[in-house]
């Protein structure tokens, strides 16, 4: 498959008009990939198998709520002497066939420990879908941060390759110069020097597209398209609200890793109340029918009996009161409640952290933006700086060296700004994910700023 370059609008007039001209398939933007991504990635699709086994712990707790009813059969053959001791009782041997049938069920009335397992399973469900959200913001950020990837590995490559071209053209020129006089050797020497090494960064940036691609491919399950790039009229915005202590404090009370730990705490309190619950009595209904019959009995080859049939029907109360158990009980209280403040801890961290996300997110988006603004001034300076530098190396008052420079810093300068953008839409995700808010919808808004 052909690998085509993105159109960025940002790059300098050359790099743009070759990328256009390539750029003429329909590419690949990034709710598309997201979409690949969500059918095809294994980590998001082990989760939503994780999810799917967790609603099973509703039921399985229910359970021990529920009537248990179980029947039971049976049928054999008995074959039983009697060896008296006195001898004037004679041996007696006797042969019949018995069968049994019987059928109980148990209502369970009062189980402290079932009650809280089912509160507890209720509990586990919440963990599930706050999981399986955050293991959807996480693919928004892994699938953002490959695609991303993806075209600055692409847009590194074309300044280098674009840098290479200049460069060729000044050592070109360097030569010429050489031959008729006009340059000396040196001039000749540092062009050849920096062509040289733009090959290797050149040879260094096809690797990195390559990783970068396999890297895409490995969430999507496919070969990696060609994606779309920034649209020409892409400008960064802050983000809203324009402040960093609002998103602080959505993170610290809506993030998801926040609630996880909410919910896990509240998940191991009610553990030491179901551990606790060892020590109460258990209160169960039940009841039983059963039959039993016996086939004739023959003894000593005379049948004494034609059988017997017997029908028993029962129900009750059953009392249970825990007396001692080994001391299991107490030490299971025990480790429930080191669980308990290990989740109090995990909760306290999950909040700080969340704070902290929020802030270096926050720090990224405004920051990146003064990048953009800073780099595409810089751009647009540099560039002036290429112009002017040619000339004067045209009238003799600048040399190969200073033009070299020169594009030099307008590559760097161009390359950083493309870092910068992409940095920008990477913070912003990381802010709106550290709020617990990212969604489909956050990347269907970054997509509209691609080129279509």
């Amino acid at each position: 498959m052909r690998r085509v370059f993105f159109n960025t609008g940002f790059f300098s007039t050359l790099i743009t008009c070759s990328l256009l001209t390539v750029q003429a398939a329909v590419a690949a933007d990034l709710l598309s990939i997201y979409r690949m991504a969500r059918d095809s990635d294994p980590v998001y699709a082990a989760a939503r198998s994780s999810w799917t086994a967790a609603q099973e712990k509703l039921p399985q707790a229910r359970a021990g709520l529920l009537p248990q009813a179980s029947l039971s059969a049976s049928t054999q053959y008995n074959d039983r002497e009697l060896d008296f001791r006195d001898p004037t009782v004679a041996f007696s041997r006797s042969q019949y066939n018995s069968n049994s049938a019987s059928i109980s069920v148990t209502q369970p009335i009062y189980r402290r420990q079932n009650w809280v397992a089912y509160d507890q399973s209720k509990t586990q469900l919440l963990l599930a879908d706050l999981q399986l959200a955050s293991a959807g913001q996480d693919l928004i950020l892994r699938v953002a941060q490959a695609y991303f990837d993806v075209l600055l590995a692409i847009a590194n490559l074309s300044f280098t390759e674009a840098q290479k071209t200049a460069i060729a053209q000044q050592l070109a020129q360097a030569k010429r110069n050489f031959e008729v006089g006009n340059a000396t050797v040196t001039d000749t020497h540092e062009a050849q020097a920096r062509f040289d090494l733009v090959t290797s960064q050149e040879i260094a940036a096809r690797a990195d597209v390559e990783v970068k691609n396999r890297a895409l491919e490995q969430l999507i399950g496919r070969r990696a398209p060609v994606l779309a790039g920034p649209a020409k009229n892409f400008s960064p915005t802050p983000p809203t609200p324009n402040a960093m202590e609002p998103w602080v404090e959505r993170a610290r009370t809506t993030g998801l890793a926040v609630r996880l730990a909410e919910e896990n705490l509240t998940f191991f309190t009610k553990d030491v109340d179901r551990n606790r619950g060892g020590h109460h009595p258990t209160v169960d209904a039940f009841a039983s029918v059963s039959e039993f019959g016996s086939g004739p009995t023959n003894n000593n080859g005379v049948n004494i009996s034609s059988g017997t049939d017997t029908n028993a029907r029962i129900i009750g109360l059953q009392l249970a009161i825990p007396l001692y158990q080994g001391g299991g009980i107490n030490s299971r209280v025990r480790e429930a409640l080191a669980n308990e403040d290990k989740a109090r801890q995990d909760l306290e961290n999950a909040r700080r952290s969340a704070e902290l996300a929020a802030r270096q997110g926050y720090l990224g988006v405004t920051s990146s933006i003064a990048q953009v603004r800073a780099l595409e001034s810089a751009v647009v300076s540099n560039q002036s700086s290429v112009d002017s530098t040619i000339l004067g190396q045209q009238v003799g008052v600048r040399t190969q060296v200073d033009v070299l420079n020169a594009q030099q810093l307008l590559f760097s300068a161009q390359r950083d700004l493309a870092q910068a953008r992409y940095n920008y839409i990477a913070s912003l995700l990381r802010l709106t994910a550290a709020s617990g808010e990212l969604s489909e919808t956050d990347l269907q808004r970054i997509n509209s700023w691609l080129e279509k």
